[in-house]
């Protein structure tokens, strides 16, 4: 198995702080087991802390919020549309292929919103493409796609791509829509 170049610190660390915890018990072998317990989990959350950091400077590294573009996906009601995937092309390149399960749709359902993309664009227009699977009205397969074309300027973009059913006509309306 290779480690990825941004596994590497992250392994180095917990190495050290497993040697750490070793060697303070080789040294504290007197000590009770009760301080040696609490000194364990201190450094235990210590770990934790230390891979939240990391988790947070990876994010910054990788996706400055100068060229961030996130996508978000959010379903109104479903009961027109049951969704199965979703496919989002960035400039004509897929950039995301995501299969839900049933769990990942109630959730959707209840009001839940999903980050399907993270990624880093270049100032100027781009154009999203949202192509949607599931089962239609009177359970019938369906595939929509949506199409929208972003201005992404300084600072990060937030698109949300959103289901929502029409009641009038009985059908669902995809929606490609960005935050302020």
């Amino acid at each position: 198995m290779r480690l990825s170049n941004k596994m590497r610190p992250r392994i180095m660390v917990l190495c050290g702080l497993l040697a750490l915890v070793t060697l303070r018990a080789v040294a504290g072998e007197g000590q009770d087991a009760q301080s040696l317990d609490a000194e364990v989990q201190s450094l235990k959350q210590d770990v934790l802390a230390l891979n939240r950091d990391l988790f947070v400077l990876e994010e910054e590294l990788l996706f400055p919020s100068s060229t961030q573009v996130a996508v978000f996906v959010s379903l109104d009601v479903g009961k027109f549309f049951t969704l199965d995937s979703v496919q989002l092309k960035v400039d004509d390149k897929v950039v995301s292929n995501y299969l839900y399960t049933e769990r990942e749709v109630q959730a959707l359902q209840r009001g839940g919103v999903q980050r399907l993309h993270m990624g880093n664009l270049k100032a100027g227009e781009h154009e999203l493409i949202a192509i949607y699977t599931g089962k239609g009205p009177n359970g019938r397969d369906y595939r929509r796609g949506a199409t929208h074309v972003i201005n992404k300027g300084l600072g990060p973009k937030f698109v949300e791509l959103k289901i929502v059913d029409n009641p009038s006509s009985e059908q669902p309306d995809f929606s490609i829509r960005e935050w302020e």
